[in-house]
């Protein structure tokens, strides 16, 4: 982090900005004060940038073209996409303005190795954003490069126009969080895609860039682009270079920062056990599957299992998971039988990093434990083995002390 730096009043205007991201990044990059300011209307952007106490400012929407006409002048990526998103003060007190997301959306380019010269590109959305990634995309020789909108000439109803689609970009907030889980498109639809990438980084893994994870084709989120873009903006601020090495830096500090621990594994495992001591460690809240669904249906699973069936008890807890799977930076420990329904893959992987606690099933309890009593445990760990192994990015041998499980993962998701 630069240091040196605590006179330089900085920080970002935007409507709504409670779930900035910006002051997290910033305060990794430089000791600057850096403060949000929400405005409330395009008037109060004008007063802001007149009679306002900073030396440089971000701007996020809706104001990325509002602040132009309070300029002295732009750079020629602002001109060209008709946007600005950063501002510096003169030493005569005017303003100038920049446009990093132009920086930002190359750097995410260049990071998921998509190359686009010559490449038939996709664009799904025609407003800010878009704008930003057609200009990207066609001064990298990207040819033709087509916006998908909802009412244009090419829209939603009339994509088997461009099935020879090599790369796609989602520049619509279809898919982000609170509304994950949909996918603007239907990437079956492209038999000839080289690339794919989602301008959302929360969630981490959306649905469109799952369809991409699970045809093996190169993908990645917005967050590479929201840190380049970041970090091009303090070496605005400072009048300075910041290496380029910055970027992969604070992005995976970032996807620390926001993942999920999610632990699945057979009833009796030690997964609320190993969560407890986790939380201990990391500071995080810890959320079980079985312990909401008793919460919010006052019956437990054991109790649903016994009462309803089990075919009952997994709807209820899908629709637990795919709540629970939205939060960032958590402990999420799951039901024994999570794993079972292919559909509850999405809600866990899309914020998380998957651990299998693999414990000997002579050593599992059977207590209040209804489907391991029923079935035979030996029967159920051999059934659901598979089905472990398949949801896991990394199986831990639960076969010591809680602790050292802990330390395990610990030491995984760390790495």
């Amino acid at each position: 982090m630069l240091t040196g730096y605590r006179h330089m009043r900085c920080g970002l205007i935007g409507e709504k900005l409670g779930h900035s991201f910006s002051p997290q990044i910033h305060e990794k990059l430089c000791d600057y004060d850096y403060r949000l300011f929400e405005l409330p209307d395009e008037s109060a952007v004008g007063a802001f940038l007149r009679q306002g106490d900073f030396d440089a400012l971000n701007v996020t929407i809706p104001y990325k073209q509002t602040v132009i006409p309070y300029l002295l002048g732009m750079t020629d990526e602002a001109r060209r996409i008709g946007a600005v998103n950063t501002i510096r003060k003169t030493a005569d007190g005017s303003l100038y303005g920049y446009n990093t997301d132009y920086y930002g959306f190359s750097a995410l380019i260049r990071t998921a190795g998509i190359r686009m010269k010559g490449r038939k590109v996709l664009v799904l959305g025609s407003g800010g954003a878009s704008r930003t990634a057609r200009t990207v995309c066609a001064d990298l020789g990207a040819d033709p490069v087509i916006v998908i909108s909802r009412s244009g000439p090419d829209n939603y109803d009339n994509l088997e126009r461009h099935r020879d689609a090599q790369v796609i970009v989602n520049c619509t907030p279809v898919g982000m969080y609170p509304h994950n889980g949909v996918s603007p498109v239907d990437l079956s639809l492209f038999p000839y895609l080289e690339g794919v990438l989602d301008m959302i980084y929360n969630p981490a893994v959306t649905a469109l860039l799952y369809q991409a994870q699970s045809r093996g084709i190169p993908c990645a989120n917005g967050l590479t682009m929201l840190v380049a873009q970041a970090i091009q903006s303090c070496g605005i601020f400072l009048g300075k270079t910041i290496p380029e090495s910055e970027i992969g830096r604070i992005t995976g500090l970032l996807q620390k920062q926001m993942g999920n621990i999610v632990l699945v594994g057979m009833p009796g495992s030690g997964k609320s056990t190993v969560a407890c001591l986790l939380a201990d460690r990391t500071g995080r809240t810890v959320l079980d599957t079985d312990a909401l669904i008793t919460k919010e249906t006052g019956r437990t699973p054991a109790d649903w299992i016994r009462e309803e069936g089990e075919a009952a008890f997994r709807g209820v807890e899908s629709a637990c998971v795919a709540e629970a799977g939205k939060r960032s930076g958590i402990i999420l420990a799951t039901g024994g039988g999570v794993v079972t329904r292919k559909e509850n893959y999405l809600p866990l992987h899309q914020n998380g990093r998957i651990y299998f606690l693999d414990r000997d099933p002579e050593a599992l309890p059977l207590s209040d434990r209804p489907l391991s009593q029923l079935t035979g445990v030996m029967q159920l760990y051999r059934e659901r083995l598979p089905l472990y192994r398949s949801f896991a990015d990394c199986i831990i041998a639960n076969r010591g002390t809680p602790e050292e499980a802990a330390r395990q993962i610990l030491e995984d998701y760390s790495s």
